[in-house]
């Protein structure tokens, strides 16, 4: 009586790994960019939610701030979004201000980069990026303003 062996042959395991390795060059890359987009995205809906706040404490007469033993903060620690970035803000006299998101501990591709929202004298707000348009949120076009 004999025994017919059953299996995979050396070939057959080698192109299932051929094609495994060519799904993940393809996926890998997609997906870092994938991250990028909503790390920005995540910096700018964190700027979104103190932009209100900011405006209160500004209207009030005081002046914005992140520590949050100060009579003009705005709701946001320093440190913000899961320590992925940075926040600082900045009044002038005038009414002008900005709140700025600085990408510290993020996705290489946006590492170094900032988004800011812009407040101008006449109490309007704008978005300013440096970050590459392919990955800049869409509630800040990259052409929004000069990123200070």
């Amino acid at each position: 009586m004999t025994r017919k062996q059953s299996g995979f042959t050396l070939i057959e395991l080698m192109i299932v790994v051929a094609i495994i390795g060519i799904l993940a060059a393809i996926a890998i890359p997609r997906y870092q960019d994938y991250v990028a987009r909503s790390e920005a995205a995540s910096g700018l809906a964190t700027l979104r939610g103190a932009q209100t706040a900011a405006e209160d404490v500004i209207l009030r007469g005081l002046d914005i701030s992140t520590d949050s033993s100060a009579t003009g903060y705005i709701g946001i620690a320093p440190t913000a979004s899961g320590n992925l970035g940075t926040v600082t803000v900045s009044q002038e006299d005038d009414g002008e201000a900005y709140i700025q998101f600085a990408f510290t501990n993020s996705n290489p591709t946006i590492q170094g980069k900032k988004i800011q929202l812009q407040r101008t004298a006449d109490g309007g707000w704008s978005c300013a990026t440096d970050v590459t348009a392919e990955y800049a949120p869409k509630g800040c076009p990259t052409d929004g303003g000069t990123v200070k």
